[in-house]
């Protein structure tokens, strides 16, 4: 287990007003990085771990978990952390104290996707089409080794946006019970001609919190996202409780912050 450094800074010495005096600086320390060998998809997944403030290994108190897919340090990882971290400020009250999962990438376009018929797809990515190992990894893996080796409890919430809004869109759909709470962002459901909007059965949905954001994006993004909330819509149960989000001024690079954001306050307000 490594420790994330967000900021390196040694001990050095400076003059100050031609004295010499000592300055000790640390380092600051996100979370833990794991390094955890799937068998489900024979290599190993760097997994980056955030915990509140008030966990503590000697206490009973469990925490909700948050996956975040494009989970690495260098893509979602801190910003969301720093969301999670403030929203869960006693005087902001805006979501619980969490635990933040952030599942690092070895090929995106390979576990976000499922298999596509659509030769553009295959010829623009040809590695994709795993998702369903992919899926197979957190359900049977990577769910259990947290439960395992941290204070969960059993609330449990995915964050995908693109790709990984698409993946999310997937679990959904297929295996709903996977995630408690669904955060889809700018979803990719364009992908192999939007056949997952084309399914003749859907799910029921019990005890879900779904929230769905687009910024704009262009009329398939759009039109995809509305596509989406409006099948869980019709298809809800009374404790199922959907949110859509059209995010005027933002755009598929920058939408997933504030979405976030307000799917914090909209499913757990």
């Amino acid at each position: 287990m490594k420790r994330i450094l967000v900021l390196i800074l040694c001990t050095y010495t400076i003059g100050v007003m031609g004295q010499t005096r000592d300055v000790e600086k640390t380092s600051i320390i996100l979370g833990d990085q794991i390094k955890l060998f799937s068998s489900t998809l024979n290599e190993y997944r760097i997994i980056n771990i955030w915990l509140p403030e008030t966990y503590s290994d000697t206490s009973s108190k469990k925490f909700p978990v948050i996956y975040l897919l494009d989970g690495s340090v260098n893509e979602d990882f801190i910003h969301i952390v720093g969301l999670v971290q403030f929203g869960s400020f006693p005087w902001v009250n805006l979501v619980p104290e969490s635990i933040v999962v952030g599942i690092s990438n070895n090929d995106r376009k390979k576990d976000f996707t499922f298999p596509s018929l659509s030769k553009q797809d295959i010829e623009e990515f040809p590695t994709a089409g795993g998702s369903e190992n992919f899926i197979q990894f957190i359900k049977n893996e990577l769910q259990p080794f947290i439960d395992r080796n941290y204070k969960s409890n059993n609330t449990r919430t995915i964050i995908g946006q693109s790709f990984g809004g698409l993946l999310a869109s997937e679990i959904l759909i297929k295996y709903p019970e996977t995630f408690d709470n669904y955060i889809i962002v700018s979803p990719s459901l364009w992908w192999d001609n939007e056949s997952l909007l084309q399914l003749k059965h859907y799910p029921p949905l019990s005890g879900k919190s779904i929230y769905i954001g687009v910024g704009e994006e262009g009329n398939v993004m759009e039109k995809t996202a509305k596509h989406l909330y409006s099948i869980f819509e019709t298809e809800k149960l009374e404790n199922t409780e959907i949110n859509f989000e059209y995010l005027s001024g933002y755009d598929h690079g920058d939408a997933l912050h504030l979405a976030v954001y307000n799917a914090f306050e909209k499913i757990f307000r």
